[in-house]
């Protein structure tokens, strides 16, 4: 856009974004906390995460199809409500149930953001800046999520429980009216986006997508990328660090910093590496997802706790799940019409959030199973216990892998039908070091 208004939209979204990932986020380093204030077990701990997850998981479907009805604007601030009145629900809160309605709040408020957002920018920006601009808006969550390890972290170690979810809340607040007030669903000299009138519609547009089968990678591809670290910073990654391998508090802290940074380094690169490289976007998937997998593989099996450096490497690879699972997004919008965007988006946003919920209760199920059976030697965070739990990881990621081959398989059959055909990697490395050859030899002579 030629002015700066697309800009502020986006902004105030942004904003909206990194406010509900501090919301998400905040209760995954209140676990030992949460655990003496509920008197809550392994699983039931897990629960408040994966209630959460699975409110957010199963709204994805009906939120972005209303937002292709109703607008971002409606959807975003509406979110931040929700989520600001689940957090004063937790703040009151003294026993799991009640805890559990305050989580299922913010589910689905935090539920209603991210696609709204990414609803916004088709209708005030260019197709070439999106695939970059999605990354960044991605990038915020991380930044979000940084909020929560450190400021409220503090607050809630040094004034309390129901100060600092009361915090929270406020913070939500604010970007309700900011967003009531700032933000427009598109540009009032654009044509208005198109809706779906009534529920035949909207499943029509939910089926139309889902049978999409870009729309499908989007989904495994988001799956595979962004479970696992999830479930390490949301609920079983403090536990981890501080209980089984004995890490100071404050180094948990920052590695878990560590894990936003990388995101917010590595956001930006992928999203211009998908910009100009769009046919290898499930390649990196595929990369990343290998790469996770081998450094589960060497933390979960390395003789004794695992020194330093090697939890350093685990969460800088960790840290690119996010930013990767955003190629996902860039499925679900360059093989859908702008109209069922948030439609396949939603179905997207799906992947890694059944993923991670579906992980984050299986370890906590595995630790309490391991315990009452007497194999932790009654500590319920051993490290033998964890190694066994965490290692659930590697079929949730296998399941995501083979989505993955399918889907693409039945995308690229689809795009040769089209007369697109998309070379073998080898052959398209072998094709580009024979143009740099050419072009070297070229101006040589010149």
């Amino acid at each position: 856009m030629k002015n700066g208004r697309a800009w502020l939209v986006w902004g105030i979204g942004v904003f909206a974004y990194f406010v509900a990932v501090t919301q998400r986020t905040s209760f995954g380093v209140a676990g030992l906390e949460a655990t003496a204030r509920f008197h809550a077990s392994a699983s039931a701990l897990s629960a408040f995460t994966v209630l959460q997850f699975l409110v957010y998981a199963a709204l994805q479907i009906p939120v972005g199809a209303l937002v292709d009805r109703f607008g971002p604007r409606m959807m975003i601030a509406f979110g931040a409500l929700l989520m600001a009145v689940g957090q004063l629900q937790l703040a009151a809160a003294t026993s799991v149930q009640a805890g559990l309605v305050g989580r299922v709040l913010v589910g689905a408020g935090d539920a209603m953001t991210f696609v709204s957002v990414l609803r916004l920018l088709p209708a005030w920006f260019e197709p070439r800046r999106i695939p970059l601009l999605t990354q960044l808006t991605g990038m915020s969550g991380q930044l979000g999520q940084l909020l929560s390890v450190l400021p409220f972290a503090m607050i809630l170690h040094t004034a309390g429980w129901s100060p600092a979810f009361i915090s929270a809340a406020a913070l939500s607040l604010v970007a309700c009216i900011l967003v009531v007030a700032l933000i427009r669903n598109q540009p009032t000299s654009s044509e208005p986006a198109v809706i779906h009138a009534g529920i035949r519609e909207i499943g029509d547009a939910v089926a139309k997508a889902w049978k999409q089968p870009g729309t499908r990678l989007g989904l495994w591809s988001h799956w595979a990328t962004q479970f696992s670290g999830t479930v390490f910073v949301m609920t079983w990654g403090y536990p981890f660090m501080l209980s089984a391998l004995h890490i100071p508090a404050g180094t948990a802290a920052a590695l878990m910093s560590l894990f936003v940074v990388v995101g917010i380094v590595s956001g930006p690169l992928l999203g211009t590496w998908v910009s100009r490289h769009p046919l290898r976007r499930s390649t990196m998937v595929l990369l990343i997802a290998a790469i996770t997998a081998v450094l589960w593989a060497v933390t979960l099996t390395y003789p004794g706790q695992a020194p330093l450096w090697l939890l350093v490497v685990l969460i800088l690879v960790l840290g690119l799940g996010g930013p990767a699972s955003m190629i996902g997004f860039d499925f679900a919008r360059t093989f859908n019409p702008a109209h069922r965007m948030g439609t396949a988006t939603g179905i997207v946003n799906i992947g890694g959030f059944s993923a991670s919920l579906l992980t984050m209760y299986l370890i906590g199920l595995i630790l309490d199973v391991l315990h009452n059976t007497g194999f932790s030697g009654g500590d319920l965070y051993s490290l033998n216990s964890f190694r066994v739990a965490f290692s659930v990881q590697f079929l949730v990621l296998a399941a995501g892998v083979v989505g993955v081959l399918i889907s693409r398989k039945e995308v690229r059959r689809r795009m040769r039908i089209e007369g697109i055909t998309v070379p073998p990697l080898r052959v398209a490395l072998a094709d580009r070091r024979r143009r740099k050859a050419v072009y070297k030899a070229e101006n040589r002579q010149d």
